[in-house]
Order: structure tokens, then sequence, then C-alpha cells
């Protein structure tokens, strides 16, 4: 995928998802990682580790010269990125994503199952944090889509 502006992949039968298997399909438009919203997770899983919450100690003594989001904060976001999820496989946290950087995820179809009516895929899945060289996040996401009215075209997009 070339085009770097955001977008979603649709795919009007199996076999053109089948056709995507190794292909990236799909990124996400930016979204702002806050201190506010690092401080909210840390509170609400109790996680409330200095390289998260200390803004001046981080500044101070963390190699990033900030504080950092929770690894699960990045994983829980990949949420509204993609419409559905059954199983996240393979979750690998690479580095770190600095308070107030933005953050977005890269789609790849990584394979796709046929079921009874519809198909289960496996979608690569890396959260990039802008202008960083490398992915803060690596993991395998599963999803199943439907076909609306026949085995062909399915009703659920990446």
């Amino acid at each position: 995928m070339q085009d770097e502006r955001p977008g979603r992949a649709v795919f009007d039968s199996i076999e053109a998802l089948e056709g995507a298997a190794g292909t990236q399909v799909a990124r996400s438009p930016w979204l702002l990682v806050t201190q506010a919203a690092i401080d909210d997770f840390a509170r609400v899983t109790r996680d409330v580790q200095w390289i998260h919450v200390d803004v001046e100690r981080a500044r101070r003594e963390s190699p990033y010269g900030t504080t950092i989001a929770h690894g699960f904060l990045t994983l829980s976001l990949l949420t509204p990125l993609i419409e559905s999820a059954i199983e996240v496989r393979n979750v690998r946290f690479i580095s770190g994503i600095p308070a107030g950087s933005e953050i977005r995820a890269i789609f790849t179809v990584q394979s796709v199952e046929r079921l009874t009516g519809g198909a289960r895929i496996a979608w690569l899945v890396e959260v990039h944090v802008r202008d960083a060289e490398k992915p803060a996040l690596s993991a395998v996401w599963l999803s199943r889509t439907y076909a609306a009215h026949d085995e062909t075209t399915l009703t659920s997009r990446a």
C-alpha cells in the first residue's frame, strides 16, 4: 500500500479477501495518546509505575525523556480501529509510545480461512508512532466476517 492516507479496505467477496493475503490493506487515522489517557488507564488498571505517570521523573530518567503509554493501553486502542476481534495472538511490545505521540495501526491480511457462510481472517497489525523507525506493537488479530446474502458478499470491513 503506497498511499499514506488513512483508509479501510472493503472486500466484496471471500475470493477478493483471499487474494489480499500478504498485502497491507488498511491504515488507521493517527490517534493522539495523551498523558490524561495514560493517567486514566493507570488508575483503572492500578499500574501506576513512574515511567507512565510521573512526568518529571520520566523527563529526568526515562530514555524517552517523557512518560510512555502502557503496552496494554496500546493494545486496547486497536479495538476501535478494526471492527471485530475474536482472538489476539503473538502480541509483541516492541518500543514505548511517548506521551503526546500520535499512533496509527497498519493492517496486513495474513491469512483467510473459509467458514460456512463467511471467513476467519488473521490480520498482522502493527502500531506505529509518527516518525519512529520501528513499530511500537505487533500482533496477530483474528476476526470473523459473514456473507450478507450469499456465500461471497461480505458484510464487514477491515
